[in-house]
């Protein structure tokens, strides 16, 4: 039988075919309804499953950053479990006027102390600013204000730092006891209710010929240190450690220091 076109008629449903074998098609056209190959999974960048994210972490309300810091409070190093001066990550304000050593004794107990210490100089980290540097020979005025304010909270998260880190410092600076909110108070909030405050308070004597020795901004007039220390002075009675250097050497000072800072780990004093 033929096709009214002429072409053959595909074999009937069940005819000899071997297994297996396509049926035969007509004009070149694909057989209909013919299951073609199961499309692939849409592609996924290197081909693995999605990246799962991890939940965002909320906000952090630190202060100084995103990162979570220690209050202050001292941390014991690693393998030291006994509170010492050695074995305890200790943030120490070293308070005294002018012409004090305060810088000197600093850096002195920060190199020779048993344990990891850094010495952080307000002075050094206010000069930071070169452009527009307030001097403060010039008078004091809104612009050294802002400039100490500023230096007081990036020494203060430094300290903070260096405490989440097992690491001990010494800060510096002239703080006077009839200004309690940006004195102690001010680094109370900047480093933590651990810090220690020792007041270094040599005789004026001795401040005014340290001074004399000192060259570029960091030289004071006689009459400012003068006025600086009377006001130092009334850190007497304040339940401070105080150490008198008047004659005694960087290594007995450091030494009295270390022995201050003993006490305050085991006696905190109220402040």
């Amino acid at each position: 039988m033929q096709h009214a076109m002429g072409a053959p008629l595909p074999p009937p449903h069940g005819s000899h075919q071997r297994p297996g074998a396509q049926p035969p098609h007509s004009g070149g056209q694909f057989q209909r309804n013919q299951p073609g190959p199961p499309a692939p999974p849409p592609a996924r960048g290197w081909g693995g499953p999605a990246p799962q994210r991890p939940p965002a972490a909320p906000p952090s309300t630190e202060p100084t950053g995103h990162f979570r810091l220690p209050k202050g409070a001292p941390v014991p190093l690693r393998g030291q479990s006994a509170p010492s001066p050695a074995g305890t990550a200790v943030a120490v304000l070293l308070i005294g006027p002018a012409g004090a050593g305060k810088t000197t004794v600093a850096r002195h107990w920060a190199d020779t102390r048993g344990a990891p210490t850094a010495h952080i100089s307000l002075d050094d980290v206010r000069e930071w600013v070169r452009s527009g540097f307030a001097d403060p020979q010039s008078g004091w005025n809104d612009h050294s204000e802002a400039q100490y304010r500023l230096a007081r909270r990036t020494c203060g998260f430094a300290a903070r730092n260096f405490l989440a880190n097992g690491i001990s410092c010494i800060i510096d600076d002239a703080v006077f006891p009839d200004r309690p909110v940006i004195g102690l108070g001010g680094w109370k909030r900047h480093v933590g209710p651990g810090l220690m405050p020792v007041v270094l308070l040599p005789g004026l004597e001795i401040v005014l010929e340290r001074n004399a020795q000192r060259s570029g901004n960091r030289r004071l007039s006689d009459e400012e240190v003068a006025r600086i220390h009377g006001r130092m002075a009334g850190w007497y009675g304040s339940g401070l450690p105080i150490i008198d250097n008047s004659q005694r050497d960087v290594v007995e000072t450091a030494r009295l220091l270390d022995e201050a800072v003993c006490r305050s780990l085991s006696s905190p004093p109220a402040w």
